[in-house]
This record gives C-alpha cells, sequence and structure tokens, in this order.
C-alpha cells in the first residue's frame, strides 16, 4: 500500500547543512497503525509530512499504490492528498463559523467526493455515529470539549473514504481519558475502514492501540 525508501531530507542554513532524515525505510499495510516515536529532533513530523506530500524529500521515493510520489507535479500531489489521504493533527483545526455537519460537507467537497448530493447526509450521519457525535451535528466549534473536537477532526479525516490517514500528535492537547477514547476510536476506524494509519505520537500510553512502533533518532530508524 505505502513504501517509503531511503528518504532523506536536508535543510540548508547559510552555509550550514543539517541532514533530518538520513535514509529512511518502511512499509506501512492497509488496516494497520504505524506509530513513529523518538525523542524531539529525530525527524518523526518530518518523515510523516513527507509521507504526506506535504513537503519534498531531498533524496528517495515514497511510494504510493505503486505510483512515486516524488516525481509528481505539485497538482497532482494535491489531487493525492484531498482525495486519498486524510489528517489529523495536534489540534483540530475546525473551521470556527461552521457546523459539525458543515466541516464535514466542506472536506467532501474538497475532496470532490463522488458521493451524490442526496446520500451525503445518510454518509454525514453514518460517520456521526461512528465518532458518537450524531447529537452534535449542528453545534459549532466553540460549544464542542477538547475531546469532541478532535473526534470532528477524525470524522472530517475520514468522511471521504481515504486509502491513508496520517495522525500527528492526535492526542497531545488531551487529558489521559480523553487520549485513550480518540486512540480507540482511531484503532476502531482503521480496522474496520481498512485504512493505513501513521502516527507521531509521544505518549507511551497510547502504544498499546498500535500495529506497529517505529523508534526513531537522529534522523534514523533503530
Amino acid at each position: 500500500m505505502f513504501t517509503i525508501d531511503n528518504v532523506r531530507k536536508t535543510f540548508t542554513n547559510g552555509d550550514v547543512k543539517e541532514e533530518i532524515l538520513k535514509g529512511i525505510n518502511l512499509s506501512l499495510k492497509e488496516g494497520e497503525i504505524t506509530a513513529l516515536v523518538g525523542p524531539s529532533g529525530s525527524g518523526k513530523s518530518t518523515l510523516l509530512t513527507i509521507a504526506a506530500g506535504l513537503q519534498s524529500a531531498t533524496d528517495g521515493h515514497v511510494i504510493f499504490e505503486g505510483k512515486n510520489i516524488t516525481t509528481m507535479s505539485s497538482e497532482q500531489v494535491r489531487n493525492i492528498r484531498a482525495k486519498m489521504f486524510g489528517f489529523v493533527f495536534q489540534s483540530a483545526h475546525l473551521v470556527p463559523f461552521l457546523t459539525v455537519v458543515e466541516q464535514l460537507i466542506l472536506m467532501l467537497d474538497v475532496a470532490e467526493s463522488k458521493i451524490k448530493k442526496h446520500e451525503q447526509q445518510q454518509e454525514i450521519d453514518n460517520i456521526l455515529k461512528l465518532v458518537g457525535l450524531q447529537h452534535r451535528k449542528n453545534a459549532y466549534p466553540s460549544s464542542l470539549s477538547g475531546g469532541e473536537k478532535q473526534r470532528v477532526a477524525i470524522a472530517r479525516a475520514i468522511i471521504h473514504k481515504p486509502k491513508v490517514l496520517f495522525a500527528d500528535e492526535p492526542t497531545a492537547s488531551l487529558d489521559s481519558k480523553k487520549s485513550k477514547e480518540v486512540m480507540s476510536l482511531i484503532r476502531d476506524l482503521t480496522k474496520r475502514l481498512n485504512i493505513t494509519t501513521l502516527m507521531v505520537t509521544h505518549d507511551e500510553e497510547m502504544l498499546c492501540y498500535v500495529d506497529h512502533i517505529i523508534k526513531m533518532s537522529d534522523g534514523k530508524v533503530l
């Protein structure tokens, strides 16, 4: 499904070059969660953003469904991100003037979803039921708790049925109870929808929810 092949990333600051990623190789499977762990500065988030096509690698390849993302045009990569990838970050990043339902409709529009307009409401109801928020569908972000906001973010990330879910510290802003609820939800949806999930986390308590743990240090996989 997803292969990261000898990926390197170098940043240049004046005359100084710093190699953040030093030849990373990973393979990700459908229906499984892979967690990237390691100290700050180890290259976890850089690797995730390169895998997601949010920034380019200095060298190496990212292969998605047999296609080399690293050789595609910016427009082609944006198209894959919109239609095939879902994103959950530390902050929910909800649009403050849109209701929960409207957040999901916006995502369907961005992804150019093939779901017909008259079927979208049923699909939205189904997703909100999966994340336990059908009773909050007309609420605005300002009235939602932190855990509810993150569940809306997860619903928004999967409403268009992506093949890959990228999660960068999805529980970092939540307390222990809500963190476990969110991770349990991500695991359930990964299995139920057969999604390939790549996650960055510092929280070792969340590792019991994942299938594979990849330890990183100083830009390398240990």
